[in-house]
């Protein structure tokens, strides 16, 4: 349970204890940010003694009396500096209630007000009030935290992710201007392969990253139609079998028959595509790749093994977080953006599906994904 700091500053010692005895044991629920709130109060007579106070620890709230015997209350708001962003709440209270000292309270920056004589329920409703404002507020400020943290983040992995092709392409053009080759075109055509590769794998991270973003946002228009999910995985397979049959990758779809599900056709496409994709590209050369598809009830499946490098438990862990690629011997030279299988996990989840790996070092992988039908 959080606890907030109430600091009292009256000099009536029945005030004093009336409102410790209140909030001792009154708690506050507040369901937005689901917590439960208690308070520990402290009470002091005078404005000297609250500036003390104040300046060794700030209380959250400051119930704050208007005359005191070293001066007004009103001076020690101006003072104190009250804000409204969830560090300090001030409410004042005074037997001396008038709209005009409301108003002078509320430009100096008090929260609220209190009349004299309150009762108890007046009080623990403007504490309920005010417990709720500061909760609500500091969750404000750790998610704006948090989206600060993970935007750096994102930028950093973002430019690391460009920075190298950048370079190694800005190298080749560079070696091909000084003519370092000689004059022979010829001579400089590995340079230009390798700029190409660099390029699409530019273009391809930028890719992902739109699709990413896109369906994250929520700004991408689904269009839900009947989509033949068969069909769409002898679309992805065409688009690889240049690459697969370069490498002798043999690729085989099953059952080769219609399965109609009600879904966005581009989205069951970027999961066919990731997931087609990465079986050819970490596969070893000779190998193999099945595409699986399924039906049981409302649920869709598509599982894709193949016969590749595989992976330990804990790279297998990391594979559908954002920028994750699995980096060692075996995958140093094989390029990629590390958005494909996030963004195939954020899909699964539109369908209310989930999308999962089975997978052993030198072995092979096997990946599943379940997509509720949308009809």
């Amino acid at each position: 349970m959080d606890k907030l700091r109430v600091l009292v500053v009256d000099d009536e010692m029945g005030m004093q204890t009336g409102v410790e005895r209140v909030l001792r044991d009154y708690t506050v629920r507040v369901p937005e940010v689901d917590c439960q709130v208690g308070f520990a109060v402290e009470a002091v007579a005078t404005g000297a003694e609250a500036l003390e106070s104040i300046a060794r620890a700030k209380p959250d709230i400051l119930l704050l009396d208007h005359r005191l015997p070293d001066g007004l209350g009103m001076d020690i708001l101006e003072r104190v500096g009250a804000r409204e962003d969830g560090e300090m709440l001030v409410i004042m209270i005074t037997a001396y209630a008038s709209i005009e000292l409301a108003l002078s309270a509320a430009k100096r920056g008090a929260y609220d007000f209190l009349a004299k004589p309150f009762t108890p329920e007046e009080l623990t409703g403007t504490i309920r009030k005010a417990a709720a404002r500061i909760m609500l507020q500091r969750q404000a400020r750790r998610l704006s935290d948090e989206r600060r943290q993970v935007r750096f983040q994102f930028i950093s992995v973002l430019a690391h992710e460009l920075k190298a092709p950048l370079s190694a392409v800005e190298g080749y053009l560079r070696l091909i201007t000084d003519r370092t080759a000689g004059e022979d075109l010829a001579a400089y055509d590995k340079m230009v392969r390798r700029s190409l590769i660099r390029l699409e794998g530019m273009r391809k991270l930028i890719f992902d990253l739109l699709d990413m973003t896109r369906i994250e946002s929520g700004q991408k228009a689904r269009r839900l139609e009947k989509v033949d999910v068969c069909e769409v995985a002898r679309e992805a397979i065409e688009t690889l079998s240049v690459e697969a049959a370069d490498r002798q990758i043999t690729i085989s779809l099953r059952p080769d028959a219609p399965l109609p599900m009600t879904a966005d056709r581009d989205e069951i496409g970027i999961v066919l595509g990731n997931l087609l994709s990465n079986a050819v590209k970490y596969n070893r050369d000779g190998g193999r790749v099945d595409a699986v598809l399924g039906r049981e009830g409302e649920v869709v499946s598509i599982a894709v093994c193949d016969t590749g490098i595989g992976m330990t438990p804990e790279e297998a862990a990391q594979l559908f977080t954002e920028f994750a690629r699995i980096r060692n011997a075996d995958t140093r030279h094989i390029l990629g953006s590390g958005l494909g299988l996030s963004t195939v996990k954020k899909i699964a989840a539109l369908y209310g599906g989930e999308a999962s790996v089975e997978s052993r070092p030198g072995e092979g992988s096997t990946f599943t994904v379940t997509l509720r039908d949308e009809a």
